[in-house]
């Protein structure tokens, strides 16, 4: 187990830096240096959909923890009054 930890921190070690590489400039004129056109509005990644999940995931989180939290308490009080 101490292995496997120890080649995924490596692997970190020395994979993140190659991985977080700038983008190379974009061509003469563009403005950006992204190659994206530089106008008003640029090319990028929508975050609606990213947000959605993300309220999914944490509402189910909340629920499931709500649900353990009621029913511990209901089993709590029944060991209590026996």
């Amino acid at each position: 187990m101490k292995k496997i930890k120890l080649v995924f921190i490596l692997l970190a070690i020395f994979a993140l830096p190659i991985v977080c590489l700038p983008d190379p400039p974009g061509p003469p004129g563009s403005g950006t240096g992204q190659g994206n056109g530089g106008g008003p509005n640029p090319v990028g990644a929508p975050i609606d959909g990213g947000l959605g999940i993300l309220l999914a995931l944490g509402l189910g989180y909340g629920g499931k923890k709500l649900y353990n939290a009621r029913k511990s308490r209901s089993e709590n009080l029944a060991e209590y009054k026996n």
